[in-house]
């Protein structure tokens, strides 16, 4: 069993929460991920634990190779794009991460 780099732990964190709050808003659901928003979820994890670039990953944004299929990715954007403003409201410290790196990574 491998030990999760922190990164990468943030970045699933960060992941979840913004599927939760387009599924919590869009989807009218409180508690759990519907159907769809927890198979997308079960793939954006699964393509973060498989990222080759491991802890040094850029955003997804500026990443130089897009491992998401086509429906996947424009599905997880419209909701980074739906959740991202909103995350500062729901999980301000997860925000600030992501905003930091996606900083970092643009300024490589």
């Amino acid at each position: 069993m491998s030990i999760e780099h922190p990164r990468i732990k943030r970045e699933r964190k960060t992941l979840e929460a913004m599927i939760r709050i387009n599924c919590k808003i869009n989807h009218n659901l409180k508690t759990k991920l519907c159907e769809e928003c927890q198979i997308l979820l079960n793939y954006a994890i699964n393509r973060l634990k498989k990222c080759p670039f491991k802890e040094k990953k850029p955003s997804c944004a500026r990443c130089t190779i897009h491992c998401y299929k086509e429906p996947e990715r424009l599905s997880i954007k419209k909701i980074m794009r739906f959740s991202g403003p909103r995350m500062l409201f729901y999980h301000p410290i997860l925000a600030l991460y992501h905003i930091i790196e996606g900083l970092k990574s643009k300024s490589k």
